[in-house]
């Protein structure tokens, strides 16, 4: 690395997230450009979150932010309303669905996530801006790559919703190793990859069937957040990553959310009144109750006699993720309780008996909650087509755009997490107060 007549010989051994940063901070106290004042700590890919003393900062990040809105400006500037949409007999009852949604991407992902003890700010804070930045960009993205022009309607924005709901699954496995820099970037970037997935491979080429996004969320939002975890590496400190009784409740707040608006996430697709919005509603909750059910039983088998709150704040929800694919589908109230008890003790065994290094890369499990259910619910896309007439399904699409809906999420994860990591992640991982004002954590010992 080459600052000004400085030269630095990488090391090429691995270095955690926030490694990096103490060298760098070398680089700048020594390099003789800093005595007359250039700043090299702001130019040539070296992070726009550190802080001027050594101590983590957002930088230029509200600037970053506020660049961004005003690059949105021209795409809405030639956006229109779908005056048909919007002036539907029903838009009553779509609106409430978009408010279900929203509540699950504000509230629910957002306390779920303020399982740390020291990122309950963050947690809801970000979330609420990935949300926001997120939702704007999903429209340009999907409407363009759709070719369906710019005229929009509350069905665009629950679609926006989709697809930073991707984002905020991945953001899981990264939550507290980030910069808010970095997460704009994860934003912007995941989006683009997702709708490309999704737009170009999944529906155009192989017309694959997914009510809820099993696939084309759950399981490219699990295997991409994963995929930037490992390459971004894991956090240079770890004494925070742990939770508390007070962060363990809010994040309960959040399963509670999440379990009560999933039915309605996976229905929307679906008219109104329709059978298919219907049963698909019916499939849902059929599927969170067992996996409810199992996780309750088999969590304290699996961690020792006592009930484990990470499996319960998570795998409760296990069945809402892998009957998404197949919940529209007349499978009979048997078929969604088998999907969600199975669902249900995949997860759970994954939150009780994965090694503990693994919360060092994915830090909420979200292999545990989206990846490995969302497999399951796409396997079982492929199969049902076999046992139930009618699905609307093809069993061989399926099964490819399961496998390349995964590989998909590898690659641009990975690549993902190298820029990322070239951005810089925070020295303080896991803490609020790295980028919050006025906020209080716990002293480590």
């Amino acid at each position: 690395i080459f600052v000004g007549p400085t030269f630095l010989q990488r090391d090429t051994c691995f270095k955690p997230a926030g490694a990096m940063a103490s060298m760098l901070r070398g680089i700048r106290q020594y390099s003789p450009l800093s005595k007359i004042g250039f700043d090299t700590m702001a130019f040539g890919g070296v992070p726009l979150s550190e802080a001027e003393a050594g101590e983590d900062n957002t930088g230029r990040f509200g600037l970053l932010v506020l660049t961004w809105q005003c690059v949105m400006l021209p795409a809405i500037y030639y956006a229109s309303y779908d005056v048909a949409e919007l002036t539907r007999s029903d838009i009553g009852s779509v609106y409430n669905i978009y408010l279900g949604i929203c509540a699950m991407m504000f509230v629910g992902f957002g306390y779920l996530m303020a399982f740390l003890k020291d990122y309950g700010v963050g947690a809801v804070g970000f979330t609420m801006l990935i949300a926001c930045l997120g939702t704007q960009w999903g429209l340009v993205l999907e409407k363009t790559m759709g070719g369906f022009g710019m005229a929009l309607s509350l069905k665009d924005l629950i679609n926006a919703n989709f697809a930073t709901a991707t984002v905020l699954i991945s953001f899981g496995g990264l939550i507290g190793k980030v910069s808010p820099t970095q997460i704009v970037c994860l934003t912007i970037l995941e989006m683009t990859f997702y709708c490309a997935n999704k737009v170009f491979f999944l529906i155009d080429y192989l017309h694959v069937v997914d009510t809820g996004g099993t696939i084309i969320i759950h399981v490219f939002g699990a295997y991409f957040g994963i995929a930037a975890c490992a390459t971004l590496g894991p956090a240079l400190h770890t004494e925070r990553n742990n939770t508390s009784y007070n962060s363990n409740i809010f994040s309960f707040v959040g399963t509670v959310f999440l379990w009560l608006f999933w039915p309605s996430f996976v229905a929307s697709p679906h008219p109104v009144g329709s059978l298919m919005h219907g049963v698909a509603l019916v499939n849902t909750i059929l599927a969170l109750l067992s996996s409810t059910v199992v996780t309750f039983g088999l969590a304290p088998v699996l961690s020792g006699k006592k009930i484990p709150t990470a499996a319960i704040q998570n795998a409760t929800l296990a069945g809402g993720v892998s009957i998404g694919a197949t919940a529209h589908v007349s499978m009979g109230p048997f078929g969604a309780t088998v999907i969600g008890m199975v669902a249900g003790a995949i997860s759970c065994y994954g939150f009780c008996r994965a090694p503990s290094w693994t919360s060092k890369y994915d830090t909420a499990g979200i292999n545990h909650l989206h990846g490995m259910p969302g497999v399951l619910g796409g396997l079982v896309s492929v199969v049902l087509p076999f046992l139930v007439k009618e699905t609307g399904a093809d069993p061989w699409s399926q099964l490819v755009g399961l496998s390349g809906t995964l590989v998909a999420a590898v690659v641009t994860g990975g690549f993902t997490g190298l820029v990322l990591r070239a951005l810089q992640s925070p020295a303080a991982a896991y803490s609020d107060a790295s980028f919050w004002a006025d906020v209080e954590v716990s002293k480590c010992v």
